[in-house]
């Protein structure tokens, strides 16, 4: 199986950044940038780096999460919501 997605903590200096896609790729991944101070992040397997601004050399770390389907989603948590 191969990792399509990654979730990321947003939390840096006790601020909650925005990230959004850069437009930008880098060996076929895409880069992303936060709004707060448009810093360029790159995922690492150890989490998104501040590749240029101001959290350059910074670290985002990855959070753990689960890749399921739906239905077993619903059936581990059944009061789940989708939001319209």
């Amino acid at each position: 199986m191969v990792d399509l997605a990654a979730v990321y903590s947003r939390e840096i200096d006790g601020k909650t950044l925005t990230l959004v896609p850069s437009g930008w790729t880098y060996d076929r991944t895409f880069v992303l940038y936060d709004r707060q101070t448009n810093s360029l992040w790159y995922p690492y397997k150890e989490g998104l780096m501040g590749i240029q601004g101001v959290y350059y050399k910074r670290w985002l770390p990855i959070l753990d999460s689960d890749d399921t389907r739906w239905q077993n989603w619903q059936e581990k948590h059944p009061h789940t919501r989708i939001m319209e």
